[in-house]
Protein backbone atom coordinates (compact mmCIF):
# COMPACT_ATOMS: atom_id res chain seq x y z
CA UNK A 1 0.00 0.00 0.00
CA UNK A 2 1.75 3.20 -0.76
CA UNK A 3 2.17 5.82 1.68
CA UNK A 4 0.36 9.17 1.95
CA UNK A 5 1.92 12.09 1.72
CA UNK A 6 0.90 15.28 3.98
CA UNK A 7 2.48 18.74 4.71
CA UNK A 8 3.38 19.88 7.98
CA UNK A 9 2.33 22.73 9.65
CA UNK A 10 5.27 25.33 9.01
CA UNK A 11 4.77 26.85 12.63
CA UNK A 12 5.29 23.44 14.21
CA UNK A 13 8.83 23.01 13.73
CA UNK A 14 9.31 26.32 14.69
CA UNK A 15 7.59 26.52 17.69
CA UNK A 16 9.33 23.21 18.46
CA UNK A 17 12.35 24.49 18.11
CA UNK A 18 11.70 26.99 20.73
CA UNK A 19 10.50 25.09 23.24
CA UNK A 20 13.27 22.76 22.81
CA UNK A 21 15.93 24.91 23.33
CA UNK A 22 14.10 26.43 26.44
CA UNK A 23 13.36 23.26 27.49
CA UNK A 24 17.12 22.10 27.38
CA UNK A 25 18.12 25.73 29.03
CA UNK A 26 16.00 24.48 31.97
CA UNK A 27 17.01 21.08 32.28
CA UNK A 28 20.75 22.62 32.04
CA UNK A 29 19.76 24.84 34.92
CA UNK A 30 18.56 22.06 37.01
CA UNK A 31 21.73 20.13 36.27
CA UNK A 32 23.84 22.86 37.67
CA UNK A 33 21.54 23.40 40.98
CA UNK A 34 21.98 19.50 41.37
CA UNK A 35 25.38 19.75 40.85
CA UNK A 36 26.00 22.79 43.16
CA UNK A 37 23.56 21.61 46.12
CA UNK A 38 26.20 18.26 46.13
CA UNK A 39 29.36 20.18 46.65
CA UNK A 40 27.47 22.88 48.86
CA UNK A 41 27.73 22.91 53.03
CA UNK A 42 24.30 21.54 53.10
CA UNK A 43 25.48 18.17 51.98
CA UNK A 44 23.09 17.60 49.01
CA UNK A 45 20.12 19.14 50.92
CA UNK A 46 18.85 21.04 48.13
CA UNK A 47 19.58 17.89 45.32
CA UNK A 48 17.31 15.67 47.63
CA UNK A 49 14.69 18.51 47.43
CA UNK A 50 14.98 18.95 43.59
CA UNK A 51 14.73 14.73 43.36
CA UNK A 52 11.89 14.88 45.79
CA UNK A 53 9.71 17.30 43.79
CA UNK A 54 10.71 16.06 40.55
CA UNK A 55 9.92 12.24 41.05
CA UNK A 56 6.55 13.52 42.79
CA UNK A 57 5.84 15.26 39.50
CA UNK A 58 6.88 12.23 37.22
CA UNK A 59 4.55 10.04 39.57
CA UNK A 60 2.11 12.28 39.36
CA UNK A 61 2.02 11.97 35.61
CA UNK A 62 2.55 8.05 35.72
CA UNK A 63 -0.34 7.69 37.57
CA UNK A 64 -2.53 10.06 35.68
CA UNK A 65 -2.14 8.38 32.58
CA UNK A 66 -2.21 5.13 34.12
CA UNK A 67 -5.41 5.80 35.63
CA UNK A 68 -6.92 7.19 32.34
CA UNK A 69 -5.81 3.93 30.38
CA UNK A 70 -7.50 1.94 33.45
CA UNK A 71 -10.56 3.52 32.95
CA UNK A 72 -10.06 3.08 29.01
CA UNK A 73 -9.66 -0.44 29.00
CA UNK A 74 -12.14 -0.39 32.01
CA UNK A 75 -15.47 0.98 30.30
CA UNK A 76 -14.61 1.47 26.45
CA UNK A 77 -14.85 -0.80 23.89
CA UNK A 78 -11.80 -2.01 21.67
CA UNK A 79 -11.65 -1.71 17.91
CA UNK A 80 -10.96 -5.73 16.55
CA UNK A 81 -11.14 -7.91 13.64
CA UNK A 82 -14.66 -8.41 15.00
CA UNK A 83 -15.36 -6.04 16.81
CA UNK A 84 -16.37 -3.08 14.58
CA UNK A 85 -14.04 -4.53 11.70
CA UNK A 86 -14.97 -1.81 8.97
CA UNK A 87 -13.49 0.68 11.77
CA UNK A 88 -10.38 -1.80 12.76
CA UNK A 89 -10.01 -2.10 9.03
CA UNK A 90 -9.40 1.85 9.19
CA UNK A 91 -7.39 2.05 11.34
CA UNK A 92 -5.45 -1.00 9.74
CA UNK A 93 -5.04 0.63 6.62
CA UNK A 94 -4.35 3.97 7.80
CA UNK A 95 -1.88 2.96 10.15
CA UNK A 96 0.00 1.56 7.11
CA UNK A 97 -0.01 4.33 4.90
CA UNK A 98 1.63 6.33 7.47
CA UNK A 99 4.07 4.03 7.81
CA UNK A 100 3.56 3.02 12.18
CA UNK A 101 4.93 -0.51 12.94
CA UNK A 102 2.26 -1.17 15.61
CA UNK A 103 -1.52 -0.96 15.59
CA UNK A 104 -2.42 1.56 17.88
CA UNK A 105 -5.26 0.30 20.13
CA UNK A 106 -8.19 2.15 19.37
CA UNK A 107 -11.14 2.18 21.88
CA UNK A 108 -14.71 3.57 20.96
CA UNK A 109 -16.19 5.65 24.03
CA UNK A 110 -19.59 6.91 25.25
CA UNK A 111 -19.19 10.27 26.55
CA UNK A 112 -22.45 12.00 27.28
CA UNK A 113 -23.13 13.75 23.80
CA UNK A 114 -19.57 15.19 23.46
CA UNK A 115 -18.06 14.71 20.26
CA UNK A 116 -14.39 14.12 20.17
CA UNK A 117 -11.53 11.55 20.20
CA UNK A 118 -7.94 12.05 20.94
CA UNK A 119 -4.48 10.13 21.24
CA UNK A 120 -2.14 8.99 24.69
CA UNK A 121 0.12 7.30 25.24
CA UNK A 122 1.31 5.25 27.74
CA UNK A 123 4.08 2.61 28.71
CA UNK A 124 5.23 2.71 24.90
CA UNK A 125 2.00 1.88 23.40
CA UNK A 126 -0.18 4.03 21.75
CA UNK A 127 -4.04 4.65 22.31
CA UNK A 128 -6.70 6.48 20.33
CA UNK A 129 -10.19 6.96 21.70
CA UNK A 130 -13.31 7.74 19.54
CA UNK A 131 -16.61 8.89 21.42
CA UNK A 132 -19.44 7.64 20.22
CA UNK A 133 -21.00 10.34 18.59
CA UNK A 134 -18.80 10.75 16.07
CA UNK A 135 -18.05 6.87 15.63
CA UNK A 136 -22.18 6.46 14.89
CA UNK A 137 -21.63 8.57 11.47
CA UNK A 138 -19.54 5.82 10.28
CA UNK A 139 -23.31 3.91 10.24
CA UNK A 140 -25.40 6.92 9.69
CA UNK A 141 -24.24 8.91 7.02
CA UNK A 142 -20.79 6.61 5.66
CA UNK A 143 -17.25 6.75 6.75
CA UNK A 144 -15.28 9.99 4.99
CA UNK A 145 -15.82 11.85 7.95
CA UNK A 146 -14.83 8.89 10.65
CA UNK A 147 -11.58 8.19 8.45
CA UNK A 148 -10.88 12.14 8.48
CA UNK A 149 -10.97 11.73 12.40
CA UNK A 150 -9.04 8.36 12.98
CA UNK A 151 -6.48 9.93 10.86
CA UNK A 152 -5.81 12.63 12.37
CA UNK A 153 -5.52 11.07 16.00
CA UNK A 154 -3.02 9.20 13.93
CA UNK A 155 -0.95 12.29 13.05
CA UNK A 156 -0.31 13.04 16.48
CA UNK A 157 1.20 9.25 16.87
CA UNK A 158 2.84 9.24 13.98
CA UNK A 159 4.73 12.79 14.58
CA UNK A 160 5.34 11.75 17.69
CA UNK A 161 3.24 14.45 19.86
CA UNK A 162 2.67 13.04 22.70
CA UNK A 163 6.23 12.12 23.43
CA UNK A 164 7.35 15.32 22.20
CA UNK A 165 5.08 17.25 24.77
CA UNK A 166 6.49 15.42 27.80
CA UNK A 167 9.64 16.70 26.91
CA UNK A 168 8.92 19.56 26.52
CA UNK A 169 7.16 20.70 29.86
CA UNK A 170 9.67 22.90 31.05
CA UNK A 171 8.80 25.48 28.14
CA UNK A 172 5.86 25.98 29.61
CA UNK A 173 7.83 28.82 31.68
CA UNK A 174 7.09 31.01 28.58
CA UNK A 175 3.33 32.24 28.70
CA UNK A 176 1.27 31.21 25.44
CA UNK A 177 4.34 29.24 23.93
CA UNK A 178 3.22 25.52 24.57
CA UNK A 179 -0.55 26.61 23.85
CA UNK A 180 1.04 27.40 20.25
CA UNK A 181 2.85 24.56 19.42
CA UNK A 182 -0.12 22.61 20.11
CA UNK A 183 -2.06 24.38 17.81
CA UNK A 184 0.44 23.83 14.66
CA UNK A 185 0.43 20.12 15.76
CA UNK A 186 -3.49 19.92 15.49
CA UNK A 187 -3.15 22.36 12.49
CA UNK A 188 -0.72 19.43 10.73
CA UNK A 189 -3.06 16.62 11.95
CA UNK A 190 -5.58 18.16 9.92
CA UNK A 191 -3.59 17.48 7.23
CA UNK A 192 -2.83 14.15 7.70
CA UNK A 193 -6.27 13.58 8.50
CA UNK A 194 -7.43 15.21 4.86
CA UNK A 195 -4.47 13.59 3.09
CA UNK A 196 -6.11 10.14 4.25
CA UNK A 197 -9.41 11.52 3.06
CA UNK A 198 -10.24 14.44 1.79
CA UNK A 199 -13.43 13.69 1.64
CA UNK A 200 -14.32 14.20 5.04
CA UNK A 201 -12.02 16.80 6.58
CA UNK A 202 -14.59 19.45 6.19
CA UNK A 203 -17.28 17.35 7.48
CA UNK A 204 -15.37 15.69 10.22
CA UNK A 205 -14.35 19.69 11.92
CA UNK A 206 -17.88 20.70 11.42
CA UNK A 207 -19.43 18.00 13.56
CA UNK A 208 -17.04 19.62 16.15
CA UNK A 209 -19.19 22.50 15.94
CA UNK A 210 -22.84 21.61 14.86
CA UNK A 211 -23.04 17.76 16.12
CA UNK A 212 -23.96 14.83 14.19
CA UNK A 213 -27.04 16.30 13.30
CA UNK A 214 -26.98 19.44 12.25
CA UNK A 215 -23.32 20.01 10.60
CA UNK A 216 -24.82 19.69 7.02
CA UNK A 217 -27.27 22.13 7.24
CA UNK A 218 -24.46 24.48 8.20
CA UNK A 219 -23.39 27.55 5.90
CA UNK A 220 -20.29 27.39 5.73
CA UNK A 221 -18.90 30.40 3.76
CA UNK A 222 -21.30 32.23 6.56
CA UNK A 223 -19.58 30.24 9.44
CA UNK A 224 -16.12 31.19 8.52
CA UNK A 225 -16.80 34.70 7.53
CA UNK A 226 -18.72 35.95 10.92
CA UNK A 227 -15.85 34.54 12.50
CA UNK A 228 -13.27 36.26 10.52
CA UNK A 229 -15.45 39.86 10.99
CA UNK A 230 -14.88 38.92 15.01
CA UNK A 231 -11.96 40.62 16.20
CA UNK A 232 -12.94 40.92 19.47
CA UNK A 233 -9.61 40.48 22.33
CA UNK A 234 -11.32 37.52 24.44
CA UNK A 235 -11.93 35.96 21.91
CA UNK A 236 -8.40 36.38 20.36
CA UNK A 237 -6.98 35.82 23.78
CA UNK A 238 -9.27 32.81 24.36
CA UNK A 239 -7.50 30.77 21.31
CA UNK A 240 -3.73 31.97 22.07
CA UNK A 241 -4.10 30.06 25.68
CA UNK A 242 -6.16 27.33 23.80
CA UNK A 243 -4.16 23.75 22.77
CA UNK A 244 -6.58 23.99 19.57
CA UNK A 245 -7.50 26.30 16.71
CA UNK A 246 -10.39 28.01 16.45
CA UNK A 247 -13.41 25.68 14.79
CA UNK A 248 -13.89 27.92 11.68
CA UNK A 249 -10.15 28.22 11.05
CA UNK A 250 -9.37 24.76 11.10
CA UNK A 251 -12.47 24.50 8.70
CA UNK A 252 -11.35 26.98 5.95
CA UNK A 253 -7.78 25.32 5.70
CA UNK A 254 -10.06 22.10 5.10
CA UNK A 255 -12.45 24.00 2.68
Amino acid sequence: MKNVNYEVHPKENIYFSICLVISLIVYALIGFAIVGSMSSRTGGAEFFVIFFYAGMILLYLFVSLGLLVGYIKGNAIKLTKNQFPEAYAILEKQSEQLGLNIIPSAYILQSGGVLNAFATKFVGRNYVVIYSEIFELAYEQGQDALEFVIGHELGHIKRNHITKSLYLIPSAIIPLLRPAYSRACEYTCDNIGKALNSNGAKDGLLILAAGKGLYKKVNVDDYINVESQDNSFWKWFSEKVSSHPNLPKRVERMK
